[in-house]
């Protein structure tokens, strides 16, 4: 069984990750990229389908564990009967291949130590060849092969590679592990030290642009290091999570592959990044959409692979029990489904970026109008929603919302930056939808807005309205909406997504998800907006104590287990997180009407 989900640390490169457990074990890493087959996979079953345990032989009494200051080098200390020895992990900035290295050092006593790397590609399906050539221990099956280089004297044991050596004071250790492509030559020997001090300073390099200067500023930029470790360099896109099939109910059926790039997950990372200064992301995610969703406007995906895939095929990689038994699913058939919010998301995100002087190109403008077509052509078609359900499409009132943020953000560009185009079409579309929501999505007997068209569902996702500016959080059926959702989706001082009735409800799952964490920072930023600013920072503080101990949160919690639950670390986590502290650093809420200080125009590369 893996540990609690709150006890894994992220490692990256910009182009895969790992996580790595309170107990020194990388139980999950994908080789090449984020999407690509795992080399561990032991978070999803047990340690036979992967992981790689460097720790102390004997009992350990005490386990400390941090970030390197604004870094994603991780230290790990050990403390024994015997001693203490630290374990620092990280994953160099991709050079010829990816690596991870593991340098044990010794900083008291005597301790006894111990390695065991169980590599299976696949998923944990395959179990390669090892040999030794030129140095190194090469593991090798199909087109993968693994390559650990060491000083320490290894042997294998089980169908595992084991090392056992003394830690004393001062002594430093190495291990370099190294994907590679199995027809391939040998990759090129890495210098541990030096890949340690060049992975730092490209951490604190980057971070060094970070404008935030408000409060919560470690939590902030624990986030945006977060975020960073979340895109995909290459290409510029950005995964929602690194993992795949953690649950969003212990036990249950809800659990999903993360990693690819969702538009509304991405666009609010591209501008929770833009915001705090960091200039290269925003035009690298720019350039990512323009590829990804060239064509026909009509056939806009939800996700896409980080390089632009659009065929994410689903499957039950059945050979693995699962995290706490939850089925383990390999892709994404949501991909198919049409949901009307991204183009609401992805109008504001270009917006956004334009006012503050990126992405004004010719070319970015073009694309945005043939989006608008598509919104006029399918504002009124039933969709999946935001949340992606399965039990059927509706006419859900968030994705009425975000139609109608489309058209708004049309018209203020044709206002603000004098581009061309339908202006009193585009003004009469906005009228329309915003009708539409008020006639169709507002129940006036419990003067709050519902889930879709017709129902008394809640929905937490419809806090966005006046941080979108629908309406201003004064509006008494903005005040409605929010003590409707106080009263039945706040659980523990945690808010739930939606509705979840006995039985399968419109999500076409059972109930019994955790409370949301994105929807709980929008209830913070909506207190905010209402003046209620203690209460928001109370609900904000909350919330950063949920992190784990390296400031790291996943997608949701359980308030009935006090466990973090969900893909991890999650985007659409760190992202409000970030978004929330600036809106209450500055005093107040979030108000994307409210137009922002624009930059000098930055360079675009797609004009």
């Amino acid at each position: 069984m893996a540990l609690p989900i709150e006890d894994y640390a992220l490692l990256g490169d910009t182009q895969s990750a790992a996580l790595v457990g309170r107990d020194g074990s990388i139980d999950w890493l994908c080789l090449p990229r984020f999407d690509s087959g795992a080399v561990f996979a032991a978070l999803l079953g047990t340690e036979k389908h992967g992981r790689w345990s460097t720790s102390p032989s004997g009992e350990i009494r005490a386990t400390r564990r941090r970030y390197r200051d604004d870094t994603l080098v991780l230290e790990t200390e050990f403390e024994t009967a015997d001693g203490t020895v630290r374990l620092i992990d990280f994953m160099p900035l991709r050079g010829e291949a990816p690596d991870v290295v593991r340098i044990v050092e010794g900083i008291s006593g005597r301790v006894s130590m111990r390695t065991e790397l169980r590599l299976r590609f696949d998923y944990g399906r395959v179990v390669p060849w090892v040999r030794r050539e030129e140095g190194a221990l090469v593991a090798v099956a199909g087109p993968d092969s693994c390559w650990l280089r060491t000083p320490v004297e290894t042997r294998g044991e089980d169908l595992a590679t084991v090392a056992e050596f003394i830690l004393e004071p001062g002594d430093r250790v190495p291990f370099v592990l190294t994907w590679r492509e199995s027809h391939l030559s040998a990759p090129r020997p890495v210098d541990a030290e030096q890949a340690l001090r060049q992975t730092e300073e490209y951490w604190r390099d980057w971070m060094s642009q970070c404008t935030y200067d408000g409060r919560w500023g470690e939590a902030v930029r624990r986030s945006l290091i977060t975020l960073k470790a979340l895109t995909f360099a290459p290409t510029g896109g950005i995964v929602a999570a690194p993992t795949t099939s953690l649950p969003e109910q212990l036990g249950g059926v809800r659990n999903w592959d993360y990693r690819f790039c969702w538009l509304r997950d991405a666009t609010m990372t591209l501008q929770a990044l833009m915001y705090a200064g960091f200039d290269l992301e925003a035009r690298d995610w720019r350039r990512w959409l323009l590829r990804a969703i060239a064509g026909d406007p009509a056939e806009l995906q939800i996700m896409y692979g980080v390089a632009g895939e659009r065929r994410l095929p689903e499957y039950r990689a059945d050979w693995l029990p699962g995290y706490d038994g939850n089925p383990v699913r390999i892709g994404n058939e949501a991909v198919d489904q049409f949901q009307l919010d991204v183009y609401g998301e992805v109008m504001d995100a270009l917006y956004q970026a334009r006012t503050t002087g990126f992405g004004a190109s010719a070319s970015t403008w073009a694309l945005q109008r043939a989006l608008m077509t598509v919104v006029e052509q399918r504002w009124g078609v039933a969709d999946e929603g935001i949340w992606e359900v399965r039990g059927g499409s509706k006419h859900f009132t968030h994705s009425k919302l975000m139609a109608w943020v489309a058209a708004d953000r049309a018209v203020r560009s044709v206002e603000k930056f004098g581009l061309d185009g339908p202006l009193d079409r585009w003004r009469q579309l906005r009228t329309n939808i915003h009708d539409d929501i008020l006639r169709h999505g507002y129940d006036p007997e419990r003067n709050c807005f519902t889930q879709y068209y017709g129902s008394r569902e809640l929905d937490a996702a419809l806090l966005m309205m006046p941080m979108v500016g629908f309406l201003p959080a004064t509006d008494d059926r903005i005040r409605g909406t929010v003590e409707a959702i106080e009263r039945e989706l706040l659980v523990d001082g945690f808010v739930q997504r939606y509705s979840q009735p006995p039985g399968n409800g419109a999500d076409g799952l059972p109930a019994g998800e955790g409370a949301f964490l994105a929807c709980t920072f929008w209830l913070a930023d909506n207190y905010s907006l209402m003046g209620r600013h203690d209460d928001a920072e109370e609900v904000f503080e909350r919330l950063l104590e949920l992190r784990n101990d390296v400031g790291l949160l996943s997608e949701e919690y359980d308030p009935r287990e006090s466990r973090l639950v969900g893909n991890f670390p999650q985007a659409f986590s760190h992202v409000p997180l970030v978004n929330t502290a600036r809106n209450l650093s500055r005093g107040g809420g979030p108000a994307h009407a409210r137009e922002r200080t624009t930059r000098e125009p930055s360079p675009s590369a797609d004009e």
